[in-house]
């Protein structure tokens, strides 16, 4: 049998980049355990809408936990307490009547606050822009078998495809690093050989747009890969630079 509890929310509001943001608190008295984090989020807007106030702006799409859109930072952790789960996909099961819930936006650098818990992550689609794609002719698709490829290698670019760009990883980096994002990206590709012929130019492109749009260097902590929300390992990040380092330097 289901049942009601209450939370008290303190959440991030802010009315656009350039704004002073601040935190405001309310007390939700009917969150139901089997509700998700964003129905939650629901219930709070609704509530405030019928108080006559603005609501709380939140990002989503799918709610099925592969569009990575619903990137909050929740009491301190990226996506909120749950291992590899999206917070979209974070039930309320997981906490406890009377709990203290703080949700944030991300805050880094180069994802400037659009609204309140919504911010700007272009930024992923300019790196996947400078390189994040193979050149090869259109037309009918190649026979599956046509080109060999190795188990090892086609399940570890499967697993490194599987990043839903959330933001999660620079969310949890104490340097807003994008190293996990942007290895995975180029990793993903690297392992193929459709990706072969382009991977030097391709990781010196991607690692240099990566250090334009402002996102700090990898320090080895792994707290991306602890708060990923499909388990993407920092092998990717290795990858990265050992391929950065060839390309540069043969």
């Amino acid at each position: 049998m289901s049942k009601d509890m209450t939370i008290h929310l303190k959440y991030w509001k802010q009315a656009g980049p350039d704004a002073q943001g601040y935190f405001e608190e309310k007390t939700l008295n009917t969150v139901n355990e089997h509700m998700s984090f964003l129905e939650m989020l629901d219930v709070l807007n609704e509530e405030l809408q019928l108080e006559g106030k603005d609501p709380v702006e939140f990002d989503y799409d799918c709610r099925e936990g592969i569009c990575g859109s619903c990137n909050l930072v929740i009491n301190g952790q990226a996506h909120g307490p749950k291992e590899k789960v999206a917070c979209c996909q974070l039930h309320m099961r997981n906490y406890k009547d009377g709990d203290h819930i703080t949700i944030e936006p991300p805050k880094a650098g180069a994802f400037p606050i659009i609204k309140d818990l919504v911010v700007d992550r272009s930024a992923f689609d300019r790196i996947i822009e400078a390189g994040g794609y193979v050149s090869v002719k259109t037309g009918s698709a190649q026979e599956a078998n046509s080109i060999p490829i190795e188990k090892e290698h086609s399940d570890l670019a499967f697993d490194y495809a599987t990043c839903i760009g959330c933001g999660a990883c620079v969310a949890a980096c104490p340097n807003a690093s994008a190293s996990l994002f942007t290895g995975a990206k180029i990793a993903h590709l690297g392992k193929l050989p459709q990706g072969e012929l382009e991977r030097s130019k391709r990781v010196v492109a991607m690692v240099d747009q990566m250090k334009e749009e402002g996102f700090g260097d990898c320090s080895n902590f792994a707290e991306c890969e602890a708060v990923c929300p499909v388990g993407i390992s920092i092998s990717a990040i290795a990858e990265m630079r050992k391929d950065y380092v060839k390309a540069v330097f043969s």
